[in-house]
């Protein structure tokens, strides 16, 4: 086969940390839904847990809060590519 010489087949360490942190931080909206929905999943009388689904669900959303503001500080603090092509 000849052609162009081909660039390495591994990425840098920093930008595929990068972009798994990127790909980590688009896949929490549809982590969370999933979660979130879980209680419907079980078949038990709505009216005997609602005290404990309302508990989990506010725990849920300060957990996913707390994620996101982490995966958004550590996006934001890393630096552009050198290169510019990521």
């Amino acid at each position: 086969m000849s052609g162009a010489p081909r660039g390495p087949v591994f990425l840098a360490r920093e930008t595929y940390g990068r972009r798994r942190l990127r790909d980590l931080a688009r896949m929490l909206p549809l982590f969370g839904a999933v979660l979130i929905l879980l209680p419907l999943l079980r078949g038990a009388d709505p009216a005997a847990r609602t005290g404990g689904v309302l508990i989990y669900l506010f725990v849920l959303w300060a957990l996913l809060v707390a994620v996101a503001a982490l995966l958004s500080r550590r996006l934001a603090d890393e630096s552009p590519p050198r290169d510019g092509a990521d």
